[in-house]
């Protein structure tokens, strides 16, 4: 999760970071998946993406014990995890933690028209542990 792979030796291709991506699905419902971006960029020494963008960034500080209800995300985002550990629950009951120097693009927005309810739509977050949880968001 969250890596970059090396080349395929025997196709040519270039390294891939793995995105790992909350988004909404067609039946409204949080998810999680995995995309590719290409690191083409660069040097062989020090592979790069294409530029992204980013517009603003924002830091947050939770205490332990922090927990939030079912939410949408307002716009897309990355949220990088600089200290503590966040668990990240979905509908479904499935779970994803994410510590420190972990990250992923948050884009579970609430679909074009929907009024949101709170038993289909969006993700719950909580800081796990004793550690405050320090993240970082970069809205494009």
């Amino acid at each position: 999760m969250n890596t970059a792979s090396t080349p395929d030796a025997a196709s040519g291709s270039p390294p891939v970071f793995t995105q790992v991506e909350l988004f909404t699905d067609t039946d409204g419902r949080a998810r999680f998946r995995e995309r590719p971006i290409a690191l083409t960029e660069g040097t062989p020494a020090s592979r790069l993406s294409a530029p992204l963008p980013a517009g603003a960034l924002q830091l947050r500080q939770s205490p332990p014990g922090f927990r939030s209800e079912f939410h949408c995300t307002g716009q897309p985002q990355w949220l990088f995890v600089l200290a503590g550990r966040m668990e990240i629950g979905l509908q479904d009951g499935s779970t994803r933690v994410f510590g420190p120097g972990q990250h992923f693009y948050s884009a579970d927005t609430l679909p074009e028209g929907a009024t949101f309810d709170p038993t289909v739509h969006g993700h719950r977050s909580r800081a796990l542990g004793d550690e405050a949880l320090v993240t970082l968001f970069v809205r494009g």
